[in-house]
């Protein structure tokens, strides 16, 4: 019978485990590197680089597949996303025009559609290939 009662703490500790790795990984991707590019036509392009994004996005795609694989898709996906839209929240709060919240969302739903797809791709293929114990 107690065995019954902590057999969902794993899978609600992943939700947390995951939002602090993803915003761990923010900042190691995208936190120093805030200032913006000034083109010679005048244009700014920025604050971050192609290889920052693509950086972040392969570094989260490890612990996301570790969490879908052992079947804790709720911290693959709840987690991630929530890690990464408050980090880019905290991120782009300070932006003078108000347009940040809608980079915030796009993040939020950008991430939540990808991680949801990834976790059922690593869970069927788990399931498919191995044998998943009850």
């Amino acid at each position: 019978m107690r065995q019954g009662l902590l057999k969902p703490v794993p899978h609600l500790l992943s939700i947390p485990v995951l939002a602090g790795i993803s915003l761990a990984m923010w900042a190691a991707w995208l936190g120093w590197d805030q200032h913006r590019d000034v083109q010679p036509d005048g244009s700014t392009t920025g604050p971050y680089e192609a290889w920052q994004v693509i950086g972040l996005v392969l570094t989260l795609l490890v612990p996301v597949c570790w969490a879908a694989s052992r079947r804790y898709i709720a911290g693959a996906v709840l987690g991630t996303t929530a890690g990464l839209t408050v980090a880019a929240f905290w991120d782009w709060s300070d932006d003078a025009s108000g347009l940040f919240m809608v980079g915030v969302v796009l993040v939020m739903m950008g991430t939540l559609a990808v991680t949801a797809a990834v976790s059922a791709v690593i869970a069927s293929v788990k399931r498919n290939g191995r044998r998943i114990e009850a």
